[in-house]
């Protein structure tokens, strides 16, 4: 069966049959679907057979790297009407089930791509100027500008806002208005080929948080692999130290001039989080209903015993609704509505949900659950990351603390 038959046959038959139980597939068009049609077939193809042995080396797949873009699923021509520019950007549904499908196949593969559709994306669109963005914008979507979002630090996480230690100086001399980085970042994924580092650092006259666009290999960057993780294990994280790295004002992201600018940009990226978060367990949830499916005990598929039915239809019931909370975060973004209570507890809840999914998933594959044959330990293992990453449970609650009682209960 050829690709595009493969692709209209998962079209014409839901992409989504077993873990969208309520259907929100419906909520995207037929060009919509045939694109992320394509995003499975070749995840099934390419990635998949790929994704057990990398993981456990700790190694990216690099070789799905240039496949994976020369897909077009950023802003593909077919659902936005141009050839890539961002003119008519894709509907934000389409972009939440793209991430969805990446995540229901791998975790490290869905964080690869949000770290530039998403996070690197995300900070020029919100931090460029007009004229940064018409000369970039274009670039990071067709991948010709590969970037990664550089905040986290390594003693200053949660506490990033005030916490911050990286500095930038201003300086003018005779190679013209630059600035000077100093500092260290860490948990950086995918910095290893980035074509830039999107740096945030406290400028040392006013004190205010600023954003640049630091060359990978200019003077003074040096970048080292973080080993020894058992999460997102194929992802490549990595730890940044900044020596007195000099950085032209033009490479400066001039609309950023506070930490309020960097939370404009953490609201908008929260979303892909969930998103993710929802995919895992989706994949998750996938696995253990095939293991159960076929493996016998007692003489009886292993499916047929009601408290392996209990399970499923826990897990079911969490995924069902950190999918609906999602599409209807992305719909209420899509009206222009972004507020950090919305994607804060979208997050939150997405993750509480996805801890219980895996455990749930690795429950009911027994022994078989802790290797890397039936994929259950894989999103096991790599929801932790997720669970953390881009806002801790109780920042997140917080936020959403702070929305409710008109109190920030944040310590100082």
């Amino acid at each position: 069966m050829g690709l595009e038959t493969r692709v209209e046959t998962a079209v014409a038959e839901r992409l989504y049959n077993v873990c969208d139980y309520y259907d929100a597939e419906s909520l995207l068009t037929e060009d919509e679907r045939r694109v992320l049609g394509r995003l499975r077939d070749f995840l099934d193809r390419e990635a998949k057979p790929l994704l057990a042995d990398y993981w456990e080396r700790g190694e990216f797949p690099a070789q799905l790297a240039q496949p994976l873009i020369e897909l077009d699923l950023m802003e593909p021509a077919e659902l936005t009407g141009t050839s890539g520019t961002n003119s008519s950007p894709a509907r934000g549904i389409y972009q939440g089930f793209r991430i969805f499908e990446l995540a229901r196949t791998d975790a490290s593969l869905a964080t690869w791509y949000t770290a530039q559709a998403g996070l690197f994306r995300t900070a020029i669109r919100v931090g460029a100027s007009a004229e940064q963005q018409a000369e970039w914008m274009p670039r990071v979507i067709d991948f010709s500008l590969k970037g990664v979002f550089s905040l986290t630090e390594p003693e200053s996480g949660s506490d990033i806002a005030g916490g911050l230690s990286t500095t930038a100086r201003r300086e003018k001399d005779g190679d013209g208005d630059a600035w000077v980085l100093d500092g260290a970042k860490r948990w950086i994924g995918g910095a290893s080929t980035a074509d830039v580092l999107a740096v945030f650092a406290r400028d040392v006259v006013d004190g205010q948080v600023k954003a640049f666009l630091v060359d990978r290999e200019a003077a003074g960057v040096t970048l080292e692999k973080i080993h020894r993780k058992t999460s997102l294990r194929m992802m490549q994280n990595a730890h940044i130290t900044l020596d007195g790295v000099r950085v032209p004002e033009s490479m400066r992201l001039h609309n950023v001039n506070s930490f309020k600018d960097v939370a404009a940009m953490l609201r908008a990226m929260r979303s892909d989080v969930a998103w993710i978060a929802t995919g895992i367990q989706a994949g998750a949830f996938e696995a253990a209903l095939r293991y159960v499916r076929e493996r016998h005990q007692f003489g009886r598929p292993l499916g047929s015993f009601q408290l392996v039915q209990e399970k499923l239809a826990r897990m079911l019931g969490n995924l069902t609704a950190s999918l609906s909370l999602v599409v209807r975060l992305t719909e209420q973004q899509a009206r222009g509505v972004y507020r950090d209570q919305d994607s804060a507890l979208a997050k939150m809840q997405s993750c509480l949900a996805m801890r219980e999914t895996v455990a749930l998933a690795r429950e009911l594959a027994g022994g078989n659950g802790i290797t890397l044959e039936s994929d259950v330990a894989r999103f096991h293992a790599d929801a932790e990351a997720v669970y953390s990453y881009e806002g801790t449970h109780e920042i997140n609650a917080l936020i959403v603390g702070r929305a409710l009682t008109g109190e920030s209960a944040f310590t100082r």
